[in-house]
């Protein structure tokens, strides 16, 4: 039986099982490391980087809860990225992933002006099974 473990101490080899779902998930770069130790970055299906970290990253394991911003410096300077801590059962961070935030840079309004064409169809469709 295989088991996946995160904890704070985990390194590169253990989040990448992780980020790498994320990744794939998501088709976007995506950044993860544990609380103390440097972890990895994928890009395009490939692993960039596994002694990574990043100033966001770093920042939402401080202070225990997810970020949206613009990182100054890093490998992600001035482009959007939203980070997210990853929680042990008592609530403190014990790692962080994060993701470019392509939400941020999408005209939002345009992409959901058709969201009640798109339920129409999806409610269509479930009511001919």
């Amino acid at each position: 039986m295989s088991i996946l473990r995160l904890s704070e101490d985990s390194g590169s080899e253990e989040v990448l099982p992780f980020a790498t779902m994320v990744h794939e998930l998501l088709s976007l770069p995506v950044t993860m490391r544990s609380k103390n130790k440097k972890g990895v970055r994928l890009e395009n299906g490939k692993i960039v980087d596994k002694n990574y970290t990043g100033p966001v990253l770093e920042e939402a394991l401080s202070k225990n809860c997810v970020i949206h911003k613009t990182p100054d410096r890093g490998a992600y300077k001035g482009i959007p990225v939203v980070v997210t801590p990853i929680y042990d059962n008592d609530g403190k961070a014990i790692a962080a992933v994060g993701v470019v935030d392509v939400v941020s840079t999408i005209d939002l309004a345009s992409v959901f002006g058709n969201y009640p064409q798109i339920v129409r169809q999806v409610e269509e469709r479930k009511s001919s099974y």
